[in-house]
C-alpha cells in the first residue's frame, strides 16, 4: 500500500532484529540487523506489543508479525515458526543450542523495542566472562598459583611500594613505615599476669581482630580471659571443669565461644560473654586430648589431636565425630594448623613428623597426602601456616618448632601441603613444648618477621629475608622457658607465656 511502511520482520533470533526502514534521501534502503540490549529476557517492555496492537512506534502493517502478540491490523496471519525439535517457536527453548547465523551488513535505523539479548549473545563480552570466569579459571587451591599470582602482583612494582588499596594503606599505617628493627622495638611491659603461678601456661591467645581481649590456659586445668583496656588490665572470668591441665584452646572466628582440650581426654565449649560450659565431648578414643584447632571457614568442624596418635574432626554442634574425619599418625600428635582457605591441614607428632591432609569442606573428611619427617625422634611441638609471608617471601609458608635447637622456615610447594626446607634460626629448644608465630602485618612492609619463644627465658625476633644477622630483637623478663606468644590485630602488643605460669603484656613503642 502506498505511503505505509514496510513490515517488521523478525527472523533472527532474539538480540539480532531485522529492521526493514523507510528509504529516505541518500540512503541505502537495504535490510540492515541491530542489536537490541532491553530489559527482561524475551519479554516485551511497550505495553502496546504485549497487546497486540501496534509496534511501538514502528508502524503495524498488516501481517507482520510482532514479539508477544498475533499480527495486528488486518485479517491476513502468519503461522509461527517451529523448531527442528518441535517445540515452541523457532528461537525459543527448543532451539536454544542452534547456531547463530551471520550479522548482515547494513546501516538501517534504530531499534526495535521489547526484545532481549540472549545468554549467547553474551558469549564474547568481556565483562560476562568476567562474572562467568569459571569457565576459564584454574583451582584457586593451587600453592603454584597463589605463588606465581602474588610475584606478578609485584614484579613490577619499585621497592617500598604497596597494593594500592585501601587495606594495604591502613595496614601500612598501623606497621608503621621505619625499618623492621625499628618497628619491633619495644618500649617495656604493659602488665604482668601471674593467677597461674607454679603451672605451666601453654598456650596464649589474643582474640581474632581484637586488640585488648586475651586468653591464656593452664596446666592447673582453668583458662582466663582478660581486658587489657581500660587500665588497669583485669581478669575478666576464668573458665572452671577440666579436672586435669588444659593442653590447648582456639577462639572461634567471631570470638563467641572458645574450644579447649585437656589431659582429662574431653574437649569443651565455651561461651566467652559470661564462660558458660556450653558442651563437654569426650575423646572418641578415651585418650589425653593434646590439641585443637577450628577449621577456618566453618567453625562448626574442629580438629583434635590425642595422645593416641589419631586425629578427629568433631562436629560441635553434635558433639559427635565426622565420619570419614580420622586418621592416624606415627606418634602423639601435639600441632595442628591449617591454611587459610582450609582445605590443607597439617599434623606434626612426638617422633618428627609432619603430615599434610586434604580436608573435603562439604563433609569433612580427611585424605592424607604427603609425610615430612623434620628429624627422628624430635618432637613438632608448632606448626603455623601462612599463604604469602611479604613482598620478599611471596610463597606459601610454614614455621615449625621442632626440639632441634633451630626454627624451622619451610616453602610449600604445591597443593598436597608437600614442604622444602627454606631456612632456619637458632633458638634454644630440646625439650619443652615451645611454640611461635608470623607476625600478623608483615605482608605490607619490606621484610618479614617471625616471634618465637625459647627454652633461654626469651622471645625471639627474626628477619626471615635477611640473610646474615636474621636476629631484629630479644625481650628478657621471664623467669622460665617460654611457651608461646601471640600478637594482636594491629601488632601493639605481644603477650607470652612461660613453664611457670607468668604471662607478660609487652607494649611496642609508638613511632
Amino acid at each position: 500500500m502506498e505511503g505505509a511502511e514496510p513490515p517488521l520482520s523478525c527472523r533472527k533470533p532474539p538480540g539480532l532484529v531485522r529492521l526493514r526502514a523507510s528509504p529516505r534521501s541518500g540512503e541505502d534502503s537495504s535490510p540492515s540487523f541491530r542489536r537490541a540490549a532491553l530489559p527482561g529476557r524475551g519479554q516485551p517492555s511497550c505495553p502496546e506489543l504485549e497487546r497486540g496492537k501496534g509496534d511501538a512506534g514502528l508502524g503495524a502493517a498488516p501481517g507482520a508479525w510482532r514479539a508477544g502478540g498475533s499480527p495486528g491490523g488486518g485479517s491476513r496471519s502468519r503461522p509461527r515458526p517451529r523448531s527442528r525439535k518441535g517445540k515452541a517457536g523457532r528461537w525459543g527453548p527448543g532451539a536454544r543450542g542452534r547456531t547463530r547465523r551471520r550479522r548482515r551488513p547494513g546501516n538501517g535505523r534504530g531499534v526495535a523495542a521489547g526484545l532481549s539479548r540472549r545468554r549467547e549473545d553474551f558469549e564474547d563480552d568481556p565483562r560476562a566472562l568476567g562474572a562467568r570466569g569459571h569457565r576459564r579459571s584454574v583451582s584457586r587451591g593451587s600453592y603454584q598459583l597463589q605463588a606465581q599470582m602474588n610475584r606478578a602482583v609485584y614484579e613490577d612494582r619499585p621497592p617500598g611500594s604497596v597494593v594500592p588499596t585501601s587495606a594495604a594503606e591502613a595496614s601500612r599505617a598501623m606497621a608503621g613505615d621505619t625499618s623492621l628493627s625499628e618497628n619491633y622495638a619495644f618500649a617495656g611491659m604493659y602488665h604482668v599476669f601471674d593467677q597461674h603461678v607454679d603451672e605451666a601456661v601453654p598456650r596464649v591467645r589474643f582474640a581474632n581482630d581484637d586488640r585488648h581481649r586475651l586468653a591464656c590456659c593452664s596446666l592447673d586445668g582453668s583458662i582466663s580471659l582478660c581486658q587489657l583496656v581500660p587500665a588497669p588490665p583485669t581478669v575478666l572470668r576464668v573458665l572452671r571443669g577440666h579436672t586435669r591441665g588444659v593442653s590447648d584452646f582456639a577462639w572461634s572466628l567471631s570470638n563467641d565461644i572458645l574450644v579447649s582440650t585437656s589431659l582429662d581426654a574431653t574437649m569443651r565449649i565455651w561461651a566467652s560473654d559470661d564462660g558458660r560450659c556450653i558442651r563437654e565431648i569426650p575423646d572418641p578414643d578415651g585418650a589425653e586430648l593434646l590439641c585443637c584447632t577450628f577449621q577456618p571457614v566453618n567453625n562448626n568442624l574442629t580438629v583434635v589431636g590425642n595422645a593416641k596418635q589419631n586425629l578427629h574432626v568433631v562436629n560441635i554442634s553434635t558433639g559427635k565425630k565426622v565420619k570419614g574425619g580420622s586418621s592416624k599418625l606415627t606418634g602423639r600428635v601435639l600441632a595442628l594448623s591449617f591454611d587459610a582457605p582450609g582445605r590443607l591441614l597439617w599434623a606434626g607428632d612426638d617422633r618428627g613428623s609432619v603430615f599434610s591432609f586434604l580436608f573435603d569442606m562439604a563433609t569433612g573428611k580427611l585424605t592424607k597426602a604427603k609425610r615430612l619427617v623434620v628429624h627422628e625422634g624430635s618432637p613438632v611441638t608448632s606448626i603455623s601456616a601462612r599463604s604469602w609471608v611479604s613482598r620478599e617471601a611471596r610463597d606459601p609458608s610454614l614455621l615449625i618448632n621442632a626440639c632441634l635447637n633451630k626454627l624451622l622456615l619451610y616453602r610449600v610447594v604445591d597443593n598436597e601441603g608437600t614442604l622444602q626446607l627454606k631456612r632456619s634460626f637458632p633458638i634454644e629448644q630440646s625439650s619443652h613444648p615451645v611454640r611461635s608465630i608470623f607476625c600478623p602485618l608483615m605482608s605490607f612492609r619490606q621484610g618479614a618477621c617471625v616471634v618465637t619463644g625459647s627454652e633461654d627465658m626469651c622471645v625471639h625476633f627474626f628477619d626471615v629475608e635477611r640473610a646474615a644477622k636474621a636476629a631484629v630483637n630479644k625481650l628478657q623478663g621471664h623467669s622460665a622457658p617460654v611457651l608461646d606468644v601471640s600478637f594482636n590485630c594491629d601488632e601493639s602488643l605481644l603477650a607470652s607465656s612461660d613453664a611457670s605460669g607468668m604471662v607478660i603484656v609487652w607494649r611496642r613503642e609508638q613511632k
